[in-house]
């Protein structure tokens, strides 16, 4: 009995080594097999790649609703106010509330619809070293670089774009309401958080949440790789990632 045991479990071993082995060869067979793109095809696949998502990502977040029923990209009231929230909230101001939040939400939605030209302008600065780098790395590695590279410049241009979406939405109106009405309230600790810095970093951040979804998209669904340049570049790296 246990002469036969021991052959079933040398079989067992030897059918999974062989199975493992033929499995590696033949991921070694398509490596050799794929054709492996230059440093400019490279180059040029992750920055259609940016490009495709950054537009995506705009669009989806400059719709009306945009931010403000997407709740991954909801933009809140301050947390550093949220003692404020709260004890209006109890003073009868949840609509005024309400209406603020909403208005932070559409002025995210409105400077959204400046944000793919400088995105897109930002992408045109990848180097060869950055290209293979990002593509070999992890699902949203373009979507890092990105961040890395533009999250500085990306403020510096959103600014004026926010400032003009906080005044269209007429923001202040809503916030100068409330900030009055709370600070009336004896004993609380005077409030005013900078909105302006708030929404910009809000509404960046969303973007990005975006951009990583698309580029999630065109690493793990070949389908999405609608140009010949990123099915070469996307189908190498899924290859050498086995």
């Amino acid at each position: 009995m246990k002469t036969i045991l021991l052959a079933l479990i040398c079989l067992i071993t030897t059918t999974h080594l062989s199975a493992q082995t033929l499995k590696d060869k033949l991921n070694k067979a398509k490596k050799a097999l794929t054709s492996t793109p230059s440093n400019d095809e490279i180059v040029q696949g992750l920055k259609e790649a940016l490009n495709v998502g950054a537009n995506k990502s705009a669009s989806s977040a400059s719709q009306v609703d945009g931010y403000l029923k997407n709740e991954r990209l909801f933009i809140p009231f301050p947390p550093e106010a949220a003692k404020m929230k709260s004890q209006l909230i109890k003073l009868g101001l949840q609509q005024q509330v309400t209406e603020f939040e909403t208005s932070l939400n559409r002025a995210a939605e409105e400077a959204a619809k400046k944000a793919a030209p400088i995105f897109m302008d930002a992408v045109k600065n990848m180097t060869v070293t950055d290209g293979m780098n990002v593509l070999m790395g992890a699902d949203t590695a373009a979507t890092h670089y990105l961040k890395d590279a533009t999250s500085t410049g990306l403020y510096t241009q959103y600014q004026p774009v926010v400032q003009d979406a906080l005044k269209k939405v007429e923001v202040t109106r809503y916030w100068s309401t409330l900030v009055t009405e709370y600070n009336r309230i004896p004993g609380v600790k005077k409030q005013n958080p900078n909105l302006e810095d708030y929404v910009i970093k809000r509404g960046i951040s969303g973007l990005f949440v975006l951009v990583a979804d698309e580029e999630k998209k065109i690493r793990t669904d070949p389908s999405t790789r609608f140009s010949s340049t990123l099915k070469t570049v996307f189908g190498y790296a899924d290859v050498q990632k086995k």
